[in-house]
């Protein structure tokens, strides 16, 4: 089963909220906002598979990450409130589709059920160059990731999932790279998960077109959309506040 972080405790009346990182993060990455959130309700991190401190496994597909979450959910008791950013949120797509009794809402953030055409392998091969065994501090992988072109934002991105006692990333990135198709992909599921949905996006993504929408709605009949100003892909991280007060808005609607 996926590693996972508690926080809080189940308030009466509350539903238990899972969020699902996005890729190559970790249910770390989501620390802040779950504490915040946890004063009403309990908030369950998991680290998707090949991630963080969960499993390795030799498939990625979004089909194995739905299994994944809704073992995760039924070990802790179901219905739950599920959020799912990027990657995770195309898994707690295809979980909602697959399993909707074990939810009661569904928040997919900044991504749709559709295939991109941006691979993401060449952030693998740069997370792949770091010299490992010369690094003392994370600040020396980010160093070594400069060099090759990665941004600062995800120069700290990446090394939060660097394990830098044991010299090692916390990330199957073999296996990640192998299975890009099926992550920057959409599988075809069947089925429609009725209960409300809640596409929110960043207002400066394109992640999320006008154009998704019919194939949104063909899908989640109940979805909403709603937009965050001044936050693009990672809007969690670029409008931490609005996107709690957002998150928090819905699921207590």
């Amino acid at each position: 089963m996926l590693s996972y972080t508690e926080f809080g405790e189940s308030a009466a009346g509350s539903v238990p909220l899972v969020i699902a990182h996005g890729l190559y993060g970790s249910g770390r990455n989501w620390g802040v906002i779950a504490k915040r959130l946890s004063d009403t309700r309990r908030v369950i991190t998991p680290d998707m598979r090949n991630h963080g401190h969960s499993p390795r496994a030799d498939t990625h597909t979004y089909e194995d990450l739905a299994d994944d979450l809704a073992e995760v959910i039924r070990h802790i008791g179901g219905p739950v409130d599920l959020c799912g950013h990027s990657m995770g949120g195309k898994a707690a797509m295809v979980m909602a589709l697959k399993y909707p009794d074990l939810l009661r809402r569904l928040i997919v953030a900044d991504i749709a059920p559709v295939t991109y055409d941006h691979s993401q392998s060449h952030q693998i091969k740069a997370m792949l160059g770091v010299d490992l065994q010369s690094i003392t501090r994370r600040s020396d992988a980010a160093a070594q990731l400069a060099e090759q072109g990665v941004e600062p934002a995800l120069q700290s991105f990446f090394t939060q999932s660097l394990d830098v006692a044991e010299k090692r990333w916390r990330l199957n990135l073999e296996v990640l790279d192998a299975e890009m198709d099926h992550i920057i992909g959409f599988p075809d599921v069947s089925g429609t998960f009725e209960n409300p949905t809640l596409f929110l996006t960043g207002a400066d993504s394109k992640y999320v077109s006008p154009e998704d929408r019919p194939l949104i709605k063909s899908l989640f009949p109940a979805a909403r959309f709603a937009k965050l100003p001044q936050a693009g892909h990672w809007l969690h991280a670029d409008r931490p506040r609005a996107f709690e007060a957002a998150v928090r808005t819905y699921l207590d609607a």
